[in-house]
């Protein structure tokens, strides 16, 4: 009679060797999700490196709008448009700068909130006051229109991106650009570019035409540093 103590064949425990993981062979690593998690407090911008960003934005924007004034040049947005009323009129640059961008002043708190709107003010007032600046210190006479033109246009962008990673902007165009990528993905370079190109057709009206296919050169060449460079998840800071 069987003992009935004596462990059935199947029910016997697997050999030491078995439950061994056979040589050679790398022990299975956890499932895990690779992710990117950021500290919103450590990536937010302090006070003083948001002032110096947008002085630093509005000095190379404003350099960049006067480079174009001297070359004769215009490019897009409301700078475009107060470059055209400048080029038209005997009004100063700075204060036809300042006025274009007013009526866009009720959609950036509607659409942008009071924070965004009061550096936006900030900067237009600061472009202005830069301008004057520019004006009063450094004379330029025999400027090149190519050089003027894509340099000014270059600075522009430049400036643009340093103040739309201070969460300010120019106003205008870039406001609406801004609200469009936030909206639906489509860069602001983009839709800045588009808007860009019909002010340069308009300008037909006050400058040569070398001019302004010269110009429309210029605003690709901007909106292209917007476009690779202001893109939503590229930049931590805010």
């Amino acid at each position: 009679m069987d003992d009935v103590n004596e462990p059935h064949p199947e029910s016997a425990e697997p050999a030491a060797d078995a439950m061994e993981p056979e040589l050679g062979a790398r022990p299975s690593a956890p499932e895990t999700a690779s992710t990117l998690v950021f500290d919103v407090k450590q990536t937010a911008h302090s006070v003083p490196e948001d002032i110096l960003g947008i002085l630093t934005g509005t000095f190379a924007a404003s350099l960049g709008l006067y480079l174009l004034q001297s070359a004769g040049s215009v490019t897009g947005g409301t700078a475009g448009v107060a470059l055209l009323f400048d080029y038209a009129t005997s009004w100063p640059f700075w204060l036809i700068f300042a006025l274009v961008n007013l009526p866009f002043a009720v959609l950036a708190i509607w659409k942008k909130g009071w924070d965004f709107t009061l550096r936006t003010a900030v900067s237009i007032a600061l472009v202005s006051g830069w301008s004057v600046v520019h004006h009063a210190l450094l004379r330029i006479e025999g400027l090149d229109p190519i050089y003027g033109t894509l340099g000014g246009n270059l600075l522009a962008g430049v400036g643009l991106l340093i103040l739309f990673r201070h969460k300010a902007s120019l106003g205008g165009i870039n406001i609406v650009a801004l609200l469009i990528q936030e909206r639906t993905g489509f860069r602001a370079g983009w839709t800045q570019l588009t808007l860009a190109l019909v002010i340069i057709l308009i300008s037909l009206l006050v400058i040569p035409a070398p001019a302004v296919l010269l110009s429309a050169i210029g605003a690709v060449l901007l909106n292209l540093v917007l476009a690779m460079n202001h893109r939503p998840g590229r930049y931590i800071g805010h």
